[in-house]
């Protein structure tokens, strides 16, 4: 057990100089960045990128959440839903994400990461209330046990997707 903590305690030393330094804290006192640097992403392809945005709502795994400047640093993991980014101008866009991770960092930059995204205005209420009836059929027929649960995962992006789409 000793040797242990005497283990810890050389690597401790071993860390480089900037690595040693206390956490930062925030005080009230220190002034507030009052934008976000946002980029949104696809592996194919940045779908958005501004310095000048006020808020980010994201679907997180473990809740929704706003993100405004300033924010503690963190790594979500998102859930299929609405991204929604609220500009200076005071205007907002609307994604539709497949999922993927959003990371916050400490100078008020943020970054999303998806595999799947599009605005929400190339979205017809008609095709995916079509969409969502060929899933239910799928889900609720006599196919392969891979089909059914393929057609449940659509099923579930859809009817979110749904909820967005008027």
């Amino acid at each position: 057990m000793n040797a242990s903590f005497r283990f810890a305690r050389a690597a401790l030393r071993a860390r480089a100089p900037a690595m040693r330094m206390p956490a930062q804290r925030r005080t009230y006192a220190e002034a507030v960045p009052e934008h976000i640097k946002l980029s949104l992403s696809l592996p194919h392809q940045s779908i958005y990128k501004s310095k000048n945005v006020v808020q980010v709502n994201i679907p997180a795994e473990s809740g929704e959440m706003g993100v405004l400047a300033n924010h503690v640093p963190s790594i979500e993991q998102l859930k299929p839903g609405l991204v929604e980014v609220v500009e200076e101008s005071g205007g907002a866009k609307q994604f539709f994400l497949s999922g993927g991770f959003a990371t916050v960092q400490p100078n008020s930059t943020m970054s999303i990461n998806a595999p799947e995204g599009y605005a929400i205005e190339d979205f017809s209420a008609d095709a995916i209330r079509n969409q969502i009836a060929e899933a239910q059929k799928v889900a609720n027929g006599s196919g392969s046990e891979q089909d059914i649960a393929e057609a449940k995962i659509e099923l579930e992006v859809l009817e979110t997707l749904a909820a967005h789409v008027k």
